[in-house]
């Protein structure tokens, strides 16, 4: 192992630890979501962003991560339930919390919404791009910036995003990044990206979350050295979510073995960056995301898209 990565090591190591060793802290509350004044988390106290937590597995992850006394950045787009985990962090009385609410097939949501976090958190330990859109319903939607939909949601904002949020991610080094994608992969086809012909949800979904994994690759090279981990993952196969039951389907595995493959991402301090997983193992993903050309059309396509210049 060289110095970078043996720093890098050691600086992930600190993480777990850090994350771990905050089981019992003193109750830090950071002001509501309607506060007007920045949050501010407690000295030593973890700084998690997790998007699409309102429901589902990013509630339960959110919900973890504030038992170890994490400060939780709770992202939504309904503020109601996004109030009501707050309130229920807070009232456990380990954690704190603050929502944000943002609808990430709006970019110009997604500006407003890291901006907000920019100015009122000077690091960002942990990312963890959760927020999704399903395969169901069998049809071709757009975003509000013109795009497929599903590509916008699951992809292209936590792309946006991430780069947006990157100065408070090398910050808080040791730091992470958790991209949670899918066994449903499809090869993107850069001749029609948006999907205009052929469309199924399953293909638009499967695409999407492809993306995500070769964004995870390319990220991985890009941040060696820097103490930033990124990894992505296929948390566990239908989770009894509102995603898998619009889909019709039968559940097969808990929200609670999803949340521990991705605590295990968060936490772990045996794992290194740079891979996909099948809920608690490294798997190898789709041929495409370990196609550097594919991968590079990518990502010029995204940043043409999202303005992002990395």
């Amino acid at each position: 192992m060289n110095r970078s990565r043996r720093a890098t090591a050691r600086r992930t190591t600190q993480l777990g630890f850090a994350l771990a060793g905050l089981v019992g802290a003193s109750l830090v509350i950071g002001p509501s979501a309607n506060a007007q004044t920045p949050a501010r988390p407690g000295p030593g106290q973890q700084v998690v962003l997790v998007t699409g937590s309102t429901s589902g597995l990013g509630r339960e992850v959110a919900r973890r991560l504030a038992s170890l006394g994490a400060h939780v950045i709770v992202h939504g787009r309904n503020s109601e339930r996004g109030m009501s985990l707050v309130a229920e962090i807070e009232r456990e009385g380990k954690g704190s919390a603050r929502f944000y609410a943002a609808d990430f097939a709006s970019f110009d949501q997604v500006r407003d919404f890291a901006q907000a976090i920019l100015r009122d958190y000077d690091r960002l330990d942990v990312l963890v791009n959760n927020a999704g859109f399903g395969s169901t319903p069998n049809e071709r939607l757009l975003s509000e910036d013109g795009h497929e939909y599903r590509f916008q949601v699951n992809y292209l904002s936590g792309f946006l995003l991430t780069h947006m949020l990157m100065p408070r991610l090398l910050a808080g080094t040791p730091s992470r990044i958790v991209n949670v994608s899918s066994l449903a992969q499809r090869p993107i086809d850069f001749d029609d990206v948006m999907i205009e012909s052929n469309f199924s949800g399953g293909r638009a979904y499967a695409q999407s979350k492809l993306a995500q994994v070769m964004f995870t690759f390319d990220l991985h090279e890009e941040l060696k050295g820097s103490g930033v981990m990124v990894n992505s993952l296929h948390p566990a196969t239908y989770m009894p979510t509102g995603m898998v039951a619009r889909a019709g389907v039968r559940p097969r595995a808990t929200i609670g073995e999803g949340a521990d493959a991705v605590m295990q991402l968060i936490i772990s301090t045996e794992i290194e960056g740079g891979q996909f997983f099948r809920g608690l193992q490294p798997v190898r993903a789709n041929d495409q995301a370990y196609d550097r050309e594919a991968r590079a059309r990518l990502k010029r396509l995204s940043e043409e898209l999202t303005g992002v210049r990395w």
